[in-house]
């Protein structure tokens, strides 16, 4: 997350100069070869070295994402699009942990052992991941289109240039401090729930995977079904109020239950609060960037990524 709090408003007004798709595929690489490095690493300095490398690279995805959904959709629709892609993030939320512990479970007799290197049982989450991500990056090669823009006039601001004319804008400013407090509600959720369910309601890894699937879909659902058929109709700063209240309510709410239905129950108001936010913050960030919507989403998602990085 400290990585792409650095690299991804770079690689997301890069995006605005180059190409989107170029750039995206950098990203989808990096991604790739940073989990193959992470599996095959066999002690705590690579695997430090191996999120530092993954975190620089992968920073390109999410902004450079969320630009192309602003590039190919009208104004009028963007707040369906980012909520689809929201909806497509709650779902990796809730199958990535769970493929992963199944395949954590995976019983391999193999070692193999090549200088620094070990691949073993340990490896084969990361190397599923690295592969899922090379999938995504040949269907991006061989059906992803540029999408075609009316930015010529901004892309040939300077990156200084541009990253100023951004900041300079109070509403811009506002929509990133809402952003921060977001991403570190939610990490702080993901980060340290796990402890309290363990020390005060006696949950164990079973009960904590069940909390954070039922918070990806409920996520991935309201996002897809239901905030993505209001979000353009109902003006988006009270749905913005709505969300936040949601998740600040559901944070104070989750301290109190000590059964399993009420956990999973306020769990449910935090990820449909979240299901407001994620969206709704995207969409009116990218109409509020004046030099690109890559340079915009690329700062929001460095914002995004501190929150990640402070919250636990």
């Amino acid at each position: 997350a400290l990585m792409q709090f650095f690299f991804a408003p770079l690689w997301g007004k890069l995006s605005d100069r180059i190409g989107r798709r170029p750039v995206l595929m950098m990203g989808l690489f990096g991604f790739a070869l940073a989990n193959f490095f992470f599996g095959l690493s066999p002690n705590l300095l690579m695997l430090y070295l191996s999120r530092f490398l993954g975190g620089s690279l992968s920073a390109a995805v999410l902004p450079v994402s969320a630009a192309f959904v602003a590039d190919l959709t009208v104004e009028s629709q963007r707040g369906k699009g980012m909520a689809w892609m929201g909806s497509a993030a709650g779902l990796g939320v809730m199958v990535g942990p769970a493929l992963g512990g199944m395949l954590a479970e995976v019983n391999l007799p193999l070692t193999i052992q090549y200088k620094f290197f070990v691949f073993d049982a340990f490896s084969v989450p990361f190397f599923a991941a690295g592969i899922l991500a090379l999938l995504s990056l040949s269907a991006t090669v061989i059906w992803l289109k540029e999408p075609q823009t009316s930015n010529d006039d901004r892309i040939s601001i300077p990156m200084t240039k541009a990253f100023r004319q951004i900041m300079m804008r109070r509403s811009f400013r506002i929509l990133l401090y809402f952003s921060f407090l977001v991403q570190f509600a939610m990490s702080l959720f993901e980060g340290t729930f796990a402890l309290h369910g363990k020390e005060v309601i006696g949950f164990g890894p079973k009960e904590m995977g069940l909390v954070l699937m039922v918070c990806g879909l409920v996520m991935a659902v309201a996002q897809g079904g239901v905030v993505s058929w209001f979000i353009d109709r109902i003006h988006q700063k009270w749905l913005l109020l709505a969300g936040l209240i949601l998740m600040g309510m559901s944070l104070f709410l989750l301290m109190i239950p000590k059964t399993l239905v009420l956990v999973l129950t306020f769990t449910a108001l935090f990820g449909l609060g979240m299901a407001f936010l994620i969206p709704i913050l995207a969409t009116m960030v990218s109409r509020h960037s004046v030099t690109g919507a890559g340079a915009g989403l690329g700062v929001q998602n460095a914002v995004n990524s501190l929150g990640q990085a402070l919250g636990p």
